[in-house]
């Protein structure tokens, strides 16, 4: 579970890219009760989920060309042109050079070597997400990545994280990741390598959050009924809890869990 959104290297917001913002809107607000607020019309649609009036996640409109719908994960950053020049450096690309955000913050998007595409926050006016863990909100993030070792140490170089494997028995590896120097209690996420059927069916990294639910074969039943796809039905994982990962009507993909530990 995440511990604190204000370290530097660790996950303090989430944003969801889709092609109809209403729609996608009526979707999470139907889903988990959130609210949505607006950001104001020069926002170009950009907006907020809230939860109890603390923010969640937000939402906007695509806006590179051939984008696809998905949640992209920002970290968070005191130097957002330092840590551009690092991506570079540790062969990853951007996508979003460095910019401010009205005073928000200033935000930069990227690519990691591997093809996943994340982002960082500058925090200004806005410091990051002002609820996590509690139902309805995240509590852990997840990369699927083609090449684990590449990302590992990508993310090592860029966002100082450190790692831990966690065989997962045939083969498979699960490593959890966070800010260097706050050992497992700042460790924020995971990730894991695709297997090779896989690619061969055509996936590709990515980043996807999980959303803290009462109930997760409740909240999978509810997302089907609003037009969701489940990818791995619910799921106990030991020690864990019970998980479900779904794409969202437009096909951005996200995973709900009941933490063993909530």
């Amino acid at each position: 579970m995440l511990t604190s959104t204000q370290v530097p290297g660790g996950l303090n917001w989430l944003d969801l890219g889709t092609p109809d913002i209403d729609a996608a809107v009526a979707f999470y607000t139907g889903l988990f009760g959130w609210q949505f607020q607006s950001a104001g019309p020069e926002a170009g649609g950009y907006g907020f989920f809230q939860k109890d009036g603390r923010t969640v996640g937000a939402a906007g409109p695509l806006t590179e060309e051939g984008a696809s719908s998905a949640w992209t994960v920002y970290f968070r950053t005191v130097d957002a042109d330092a840590t551009a020049k690092s991506v570079e450096q540790a062969g990853g690309s951007v996508r979003v050079p460095p910019s401010q955000v009205f005073t928000a913050g200033r935000m930069a998007a990227f690519t990691d070597p591997t093809g996943a595409d994340f982002a960082v926050w500058e925090p200004g006016d806005t410091d990051g997400l002002e609820l996590v863990n509690d139902p309805g909100s995240v509590s852990w993030i997840e990369l699927y990545t083609t090449d684990a070792a590449a990302a590992k140490a990508f993310y090592g170089s860029v966002l100082s994280w450190e790692t831990r494997d966690m065989p997962m028995g045939g083969g498979i590896v699960y490593s959890i990741a966070g800010p260097a120097g706050g050992g497992e209690q700042t460790m924020h996420g995971g990730l894991m390598e695709l297997p090779q059927e896989n690619r061969d069916a055509g996936s590709t990294s990515e980043w996807h959050p999980y959303v803290e639910v009462e109930d997760c074969d409740a909240t999978v039943a509810k997302a089907q009924e609003l037009g969701a796809t489940v990818i791995i039905p619910a799921t106990d994982g030991e020690g864990v809890g019970r998980f479900a990962m779904m794409l969202d009507p437009f096909g951005a993909p996200f995973a709900v869990i009941k933490s063993a530990t909530a």
